[in-house]
């Protein structure tokens, strides 16, 4: 499987933990809480590899997510991915719902949509302007279901695809609320963004 060099990695973090930086600082004019989206771990997973991770970290329950596609000289698919509870924590916070609020169902998918839409773009926004790559996006679309089918068993041709996860906490008033950033790309796809990184950083290709 392709990998990021240790150079490569530090610095696709740093694009991250910049794109989170100022998704926090929308929420935060947004929102009346204070939020900090921090980003302890960036990992490189092919389909199998991150299966396993994800069952073994959350206990294979049940997720909600946000999808959202980009096109470019790289493409693919980000995801903010939430267990539920998470989820439903995250939306209680931000809507000031009580957890057993018939309201609370009615509310969690635009509420997770917009939140996942700005920490997405933040995320990729970050990625694409510090690369000098323009991306365009599709719209957000928010999914519940578990993790073998929300990410495995709809799509094809998984073992030419690449996997970037990003695990993250949102603190939240000394709440932490874990989710996952997922950026998955096609082969071909992940070996221009590689060109592209090693290009900033001055890289003989």
């Amino acid at each position: 499987m392709k990998s990021l060099s240790a150079n490569q990695l530090d610095a696709f973090q740093e694009f991250i933990n910049i794109g989170v930086g100022r998704a926090a600082s929308i929420l935060n004019d947004m929102l009346e809480s204070r939020i900090s989206l921090k980003i302890p771990v960036i990992e490189v997973f092919d389909t199998a590899q991150l299966q396993q991770k994800l069952e073994k970290r959350f206990n294979g329950g049940s997720f909600s997510t946000v999808r959202l596609g980009f096109s470019g000289q790289f493409s693919g698919t980000a995801e903010l991915l939430f267990p539920t509870e998470s989820a439903a924590t995250l939306i209680c916070v931000l809507t000031g719902e009580s957890p057993d609020s018939p309201d609370l169902d009615s509310v969690k998918i635009g509420t997770l949509s917009e939140v996942g839409n700005i920490v997405i773009n933040g995320v990729m926004g970050s990625i694409s302007n510090l690369l000098g790559q323009h991306l365009n996006y599709a719209i957000p679309i928010y999914l519940e279901d578990t993790i073998q089918n929300l990410f495995l068993s709809s799509r094809n041709g998984l073992n030419q695809t690449i996997f970037i996860l990003a695990q993250t906490r949102f603190e939240i008033e000394e709440l932490e609320i874990i989710g996952d950033i997922i950026l998955i790309f096609e082969v071909s796809s992940f070996d221009a963004l590689i060109k592209a990184i090693d290009q900033e950083l001055g890289m003989p290709l």
